[in-house]
């Protein structure tokens, strides 16, 4: 009977722990999480602030008792933030489309044909993203200028038509298709073309989405390179355009509307991340497992 009762007093204080590292890991995610949005209710609750009451506050207010979407009338009216847009999702189109046809591409070649110096040619490739960022930026710079490419949509293009990266995680994700099924191709006398479109992309579409939106997501962030690239108005992105907004003094001068800018121009990542998330996830981990 001593022993049961003290069981029981060990199952009770084990039960106390766990109950309690849940309770304190709940409040740490629930801290953490208000640490990392807090910046976008802010940025948010900014925008919906008229002009006069934001000059107004002497300490700032974390809730307005009048919204007003005026702010996001003068973002399109004021300056030609629907311009910079437009440019933004030419430029991520296709960016994305070359780019998923150049990497589908070179990981079939890696990964399915067989030519001499294969490995080595893509031990030499990996090799290439252990370059710093800055001097690739550098070299791009100096070819776009010679080819007379700067201030065009080609210019913006073609040095992000490519990724070393999703090349190698899309070559990881083909050598999981078993060898059974393209050597039944080829005796169906299948072309590698056929059989790439018609077995390899269906099988690898989860990594396909994961690196669309990856690219996407890279794409309408994408700010150092436009800048470096462009200094005409009409080629700007909406990174580049924000910052000329601010350079402009409209940012300085009205901040609300500011805000409502960065707004329109984060909302469309957040609902591309938030309703493809799971694709993500499962399209890193697929890409990352060997099978």
């Amino acid at each position: 009977m001593e022993s049961k009762i003290d069981y029981e007093k060990i199952e009770k204080k084990a039960a106390s722990r766990k109950r309690a590292a849940s309770v304190i890991t709940y409040v740490f995610l629930a801290l953490w999480a208000v640490i990392v949005l807090f910046p976008f209710y802010w940025m948010l609750l900014t925008s919906l602030k008229s002009y006069s009451a934001y000059n107004s506050e002497y300490t700032p207010k974390f809730f307005t008792l009048s919204p007003t979407l005026q702010n996001y009338i003068d973002a399109f009216t004021a300056v030609p933030l629907g311009k910079y847009l437009a440019n933004t999702l030419i430029f991520t189109l296709i960016t994305t489309a070359v780019m998923l046809l150049v990497i589908i591409l070179a990981a079939f070649a890696f990964a399915r044909l067989e030519f001499k110096g294969k490995n080595l040619a893509f031990v030499l490739f990996l090799s290439l993203m252990m370059i710093p960022n800055e001097l690739v930026i550098i070299t791009n710079f100096v070819t776009i200028t010679n080819l007379d490419m700067r201030n065009t949509f080609q210019g913006l293009i073609l040095p992000s038509v490519t990724s070393v990266f999703y090349i190698y995680l899309l070559k990881e994700n083909f050598e999981q298709i078993p060898d059974s099924l393209y050597f039944a191709a080829k005796a169906d006398g299948t072309s590698d073309l056929k059989y790439l479109l018609k077995v390899m992309v269906p099988i690898s579409r989860p990594t396909l989405i994961t690196v669309t939106i990856l690219k996407v997501i890279e794409c309408w962030n994408s700010y150092v390179w436009p800048r470096l690239i462009t200094d005409d108005p009409n080629y700007y992105l909406v990174s580049n355009g924000i910052q000329e907004i601010l350079e402009n003094g409209f940012g300085r001068e009205n901040i609300p509307a500011m805000m409502a800018a960065v707004v329109v121009i984060s909302v469309p990542l957040i609902l591309l991340f938030l309703i493809f998330r799971n694709k993500v996830m499962a399209g890193v981990s697929r890409g990352g497992t060997k099978g």
